[in-house]
């Protein structure tokens, strides 16, 4: 799942005076735009994207339907999965949680701004520390913001395991898919 935050934030549009389930839409289309991107660069990496959209939108990309999803996924494809949810008020980590409990993912890779969950904000707190590990009773317990409440209740409830790292990091990415200790994990 991709988000759209590089080009809009439904959020931010919203906070601005604009309706925000258009603001929402906007960032939905954002998400698509992102999704085109970067199944673009995977293909020229030598792997095979393809990317699934949760709105309509057939003569850019394929709408998403979850039994095509997996087809696609059991032939060894990336499926990029783009506008979210589908639906205003829902976020990217939200349609995170969501489709990854659908095609039975083993864990929701969470790539940000920051490298992990942190006992406070470091940018705030220079005593702050990162975990590497925290459950996710403990998240709660201590009111790390991981991911939206949505999308956090929804990993917990399904016993989906939560990877947090950042994004700008080089090679951090292919570190976590290594298994290698990168980020915070969050756990049952």
């Amino acid at each position: 799942v991709i988000g759209g935050g590089n080009i809009f934030r439904g959020v931010a549009g919203g906070s601005v005076g604009m309706d925000r389930a258009t603001a929402d839409y906007m960032g939905m289309l954002a998400t698509v735009m992102n999704a085109l991107a970067l199944a673009d660069a995977m293909d020229k990496q030598g792997l095979i994207a393809r990317v699934m959209s949760a709105i309509a939108i057939e003569q850019v990309v394929e709408p998403y339907v979850r039994p095509k999803a997996l087809q696609y996924l059991e032939e060894g494809k990336v499926v990029v999965f783009a506008a979210g949810t589908g639906n205003p008020f829902f976020t990217t980590d939200t349609a995170a949680a969501l489709r990854g409990a659908e095609i039975g993912a083993e864990i929701v890779l969470k790539a940000t701004k920051v490298d992990g969950v942190y006992t406070a904000d470091p940018k705030k707190d220079p005593t702050a520390t990162r975990y590497t590990r925290v459950s996710f009773d403990e998240a709660i317990a201590r009111n790390l913001q991981v991911l939206d409440a949505t999308a956090f209740a929804l990993c917990r409830d399904q016993k989906l395991p939560i990877k947090v790292f950042s994004i700008f990091k080089d090679g951090a990415l292919k570190r976590v898919v290594m298994g290698e200790d990168e980020g915070t994990l969050v756990h049952v």
